[in-house]
């Protein structure tokens, strides 16, 4: 029964979800109606490059390649 209530609020969930978006698109259209029409292009979200972020990867991978040329000895 628990998982009957559950299955049903998800699902109404969801619909409502896609209810929400269709009418966020609609009101997109209509504020836009006396305007010629024009196909919006989403962009994905493109990540922010973080400079100390990508050193410390290039460096960890640098030391990785010591390592497996065995170059990288220990005392």
């Amino acid at each position: 029964m628990g998982d009957l209530k559950k299955a049903t609020a998800a699902t109404a969930a969801v619909l409502q979800y896609i209810k929400s978006e269709e009418e966020a698109i609609a009101l997109q259209f209509a504020s836009h109606a006396g305007q010629p029409q024009m196909l919006t292009i989403f962009q994905p979200y493109a990540p922010q490059v973080k400079p100390w972020g990508l050193s410390g990867r290039q460096a960890q991978m640098q030391m990785r390649n010591l390592m497996q040329l065995r170059t990288f000895h220990r005392g």
